[in-house]
């Protein structure tokens, strides 16, 4: 479905950005590069991944990162033709459960310098290479806060729906270019930063607020984006599509 792409996911090593490099590598034959800020952790990463998948180090809070990032893709591989934003600010409790207006300006630029600039730096950087190739794929991890709001999490909420604009903004505007870009809203899904933190009650609670009454897996959004990914997808764009078991209806 993928084959002879070449894809790179950004926050790969664990979690739903795993999930999805496996699924492309995998299942979908395309060529992954796995990158996180610790190459040891991407190495790792795409060793259990295996065939296909290749590491490197990348930080997209830093705009030397990316551009080395890319050089050194480009001069590996010759082009990038799938871009999936993933990687975010971790998980901070404290953060997540302050009231909006006790966030500080340190708080709430740590985020959006990671999950909204982060972003931005990256596909920024790509673009050129997708039009020089003749096209290309931009899918960037949201969530549905962005869209429906929440009482939690505002900093959050704030940078995911900044991401929700970048891929209005790239599909209108690089679209004759044949690049197209989504946005994937994501409910609760299993992953280690999310349903991990959580005590017994909590998880519960979550699981009951989908029509669904589940968590979702990190492997059903990476077949997902990889459905998106590919020709499946050649005359939609510029779609911000909702993953949470129904919760949020659009």
């Amino acid at each position: 479905m993928l084959g002879n792409k070449v894809a790179v996911i950004t926050g790969s090593s664990r979690g739903i950005g795993f999930a999805i490099a496996k699924e492309f590598a995998q299942n979908c034959g395309a060529t992954v590069i796995m990158c996180s800020r610790s190459i040891k952790q991407s190495e790792k990463a795409a060793q259990d991944v295996g065939k296909n998948a290749h590491a490197m180090r990348l930080d997209i809070s830093s705009s030397s990162s990316v551009r080395a990032f890319i050089a050194n893709v480009l001069s590996r591989f010759s082009r990038i033709d799938i871009l999936v934003n993933n990687a975010g600010y971790h998980f901070d409790k404290k953060i997540w459960y302050k009231p909006f207006h006790e966030v500080t300006d340190k708080e709430m630029g740590a985020i959006i310098d990671v999950d909204l600039k982060g972003s931005i730096r990256l596909s920024r950087a790509v673009i050129p290479a997708m039009i020089k190739n003749g096209g290309g794929i931009v899918i960037s991890i949201s969530s549905t806060p962005a869209i429906s709001g929440h009482t939690e999490g505002g900093a959050y909420s704030i940078a995911k729906a900044g991401l929700i604009a970048m891929t209005k903004h790239i599909a209108l505007e690089y679209g004759s270019k044949n690049i197209r870009a989504y946005t994937l809203a994501l409910g609760n899904i299993r992953t280690e930063a999310t349903f991990d933190s959580m005590n017994d009650a909590q998880k519960k609670a979550a699981e009951q607020e989908n029509a669904m009454k589940r968590w979702g897996e990190p492997d059903e959004v990476a077949r997902i984006a990889a459905n998106i990914a590919s020709d499946s997808f050649s005359f939609a764009t510029g779609n911000t599509i909702v993953v949470d078991g129904g919760s949020v209806f659009l």
